[in-house]
């Protein structure tokens, strides 16, 4: 319990946008030339991550859906449901990992939070860009929440737009064995996810604790960069070495002893959920029975929908918290453990209670 002087911050509402086109796994495999692959087989992608199906952004000449856009339309819905208005947001932080601004242009300079405020019409708020792999919402997050109990904010966003399925494109065209290094490309979908922070006023809702490192010997287990086989961008992830009881044990074991240091455990924390970062249900499986027998006590129940949107990156947490706010499974006081992973390697945990906080 937290002293009545103590600053903490909250989720004061949540938006979400995901494109309307959705994408089977099965129609993404059949479009890989067989006739290349070693071995002639296609990579069991839903065997082993439980995706079914991604949503696949708007490629019309019209309506065509860069990170902007679907950064912009997450903060839409999220401005919608919340109590303030555009002129109320002190700051805006963009944490997208992809960064396109049209069909050929990666914005870097002015940062997407610049060009997300200046067509929000947000002139008073500071607007910046962070990026920390898959991890960026958290991590933007715990720079907001570290802003507001400061109190050098009040309110701010943190908002991705992540149009990512262009390395899945890419790994179609790419790739040659049936483990081949672009295999996770193949189970990215695109989305856009906006949250709104200001000052916890009680208990109901409220970010306990929200905390990031990074372990920098896997660095180059997953690497994002130019194709070296065609045009386009590509991910190449050495599976074998990341999915290890080894590297899984790494972000347990932190949270565990930060647990400790507190003085409290996991039957303390009194956790009524546990959102992964979502990038395969056979993995997230694994490291909630490494959580099991390492705290010794069950892990909480673990939310996903990675079946329906697959690895949607940064946002993939608060695509999976808002889908669940909608379908009613998170009920008013309930605590939830937000677990981020991301290629670096980045561990972290962020406990959050919602009451008030609507879909």
């Amino acid at each position: 319990m937290r002293s009545e002087s103590e600053i903490h911050s909250r989720i004061e509402s949540i938006g979400t946008y995901l494109p309307e086109k959705s994408v089977s796994t099965a129609d993404l495999l059949a479009r890989i030339d067989t006739e290349r692959l070693n071995g002639g087989k296609v990579p069991p992608i839903e065997e082993l991550t439980g995706v079914s199906e991604r949503r696949v952004y708007d490629d019309s000449e019209e309506n065509y859906e860069d990170s902007f856009a679907l950064a912009a339309k997450a903060i839409r819905d999220c401005l919608a449901k919340s109590q303030y208005e555009v002129g109320d947001v002190d700051v805006i932080i963009s944490v997208s990992i992809t960064r396109t601004v049209g069909r050929a242009h990666n914005g870097y300079e002015p940062s997407l939070a610049a060009l997300l405020a200046e067509q929000l019409g947000a002139k008073q708020a500071i607007a910046f860009d962070i990026c920390n792999a898959c991890a960026g919402m958290v991590t933007g997050i715990m720079v907001l929440d570290r802003m507001i109990r400061a109190g050098v904010a009040r309110t701010g966003i943190v908002v991705s737009g992540e149009q990512i399925t262009p390395i899945a494109e890419t790994a179609v065209r790419d790739i040659t064995e049936k483990y081949d290094p672009q295999f996770a490309s193949l189970s990215v979908g695109d989305s856009g996810a906006c949250v709104l922070l200001d000052r916890a006023t009680d208990e109901a809702d409220i970010i306990e604790y929200v905390e990031l490192m990074t372990s920098a010997s896997y660095a180059e287990f997953c690497i994002g960069s130019p194709s070296r086989h065609s045009e386009g961008i590509a991910m190449y992830t050495d599976n074998k070495s990341m999915h290890t009881e080894e590297r899984y044990l790494q972000g347990i074991t932190w949270y565990l002893d930060y647990l400790r240091e507190r003085g409290t455990d996991i039957d303390g924390e009194k956790l009524d959920f546990i959102i992964h970062h979502q990038f395969s249900a056979r993995a997230l499986d694994y490291i909630n029975a490494l959580l099991e027998r390492e705290s010794g006590r069950p892990a909480p129940e673990s939310l996903t929908v990675l079946e329906r949107y697959g690895n949607t990156a940064s946002t993939s947490h608060f695509i999976t918290l808002h889908d669940h706010l909608k379908r009613g499974t998170i009920a008013p006081g309930s605590k939830v453990l937000i677990v981020p992973s991301a290629s670096g390697m980045v561990y972290g945990h962020m406990s959050v209670r919602v009451s008030a906080l609507k879909a």
